[in-house]
């Protein structure tokens, strides 16, 4: 359950028309009670990433200096309400918590267990959380090609594994999100996030980016695919063998 705590929480949200177009909705969001929480942090927080290396650790898997990380968000203070301070933001603790007692039960083997604050992402849970898709869109605007994909990202986290002393903050977290929080980029796309309104979604968000993101996530937009062209569903399977 992406929901705030304590409070509701009001926002505006990044839509789309039938036809394309993009445009402003306020949105509000209950909070959530005890036990919505209480499923969120079970389902994504720390336990079965314990579970994980608890099990190999038992069995004798684990080789001397092993390593092992989970990816976690912490992002602008301008969602925080419905992210970091929300149930997902109390599964995210609870995941770098897990990092702590991961990282004392494989000292016997030298190990350790981080976590990974990466930077923002289009993604498919992104695209749910209200008024994450409009900050991530700004934050595009503001930054433009200097946004760090997600393969990127991926390389310099596997960089920092490698790494003899990775870039960690007081907390022991892999930050590899420092573009995205750093003051000069939060001011400029709080500005746009204040001042921006449907006509101007535009020119101060990078919504035709942000479309052709979410549609990469489910197979469309592909250079070289002709999405017009009628294709055959209905096929057995397993398909038989050539002839």
């Amino acid at each position: 359950m992406l929901k705030p705590l304590g409070t509701p929480y009001s926002t505006r949200n990044l839509e789309f028309a039938d036809d394309g177009a993009a445009y402003l909705r306020e949105v509000t969001v209950g909070p959530a009670n005890e036990a919505e929480t209480a499923a969120t942090v079970r389902v994504m927080g720390g336990e079965d990433w314990s579970r994980w290396v608890t099990a190999l650790a038992e069995r004798g898997l684990l080789r001397e200096g092993f390593r092992t990380v989970a990816l976690t968000y912490i992002g602008s203070p301008l969602t925080s309400a419905i992210y970091r301070e929300g149930t997902i933001g109390a599964a995210k603790a609870d995941l770098e918590s897990t990092a702590g007692a991961l990282t004392e039960q494989l000292a016997a083997v030298g190990g350790r267990a981080y976590t990974s604050v990466n930077g923002a992402a289009i993604t498919q849970a992104l695209t749910a959380i209200p008024g994450i898709p409009l900050y991530v869109s700004l934050l595009r605007g503001v930054l433009g090609d200097r946004f760090p994909s997600p393969v990127e990202q991926s390389l310099q986290l596997w960089n920092q594994l490698t790494a003899h002393r990775p870039d960690v903050d007081e907390s022991g977290r892999i930050r590899l999100d420092r573009w995205e929080l750093s003051e000069p980029v939060q001011a400029a796309v709080a500005e746009r996030w204040q001042s921006i309104t449907s006509e101007t979604l535009t020119e101060l968000a990078d919504i035709s980016w942000f479309r052709a993101q979410f549609r990469s996530l489910y197979g469309f937009g592909v250079p070289g695919v002709d999405y017009a062209t009628p294709v055959e569903t209905d096929l057995s399977w397993p398909n038989p063998s050539p002839p």
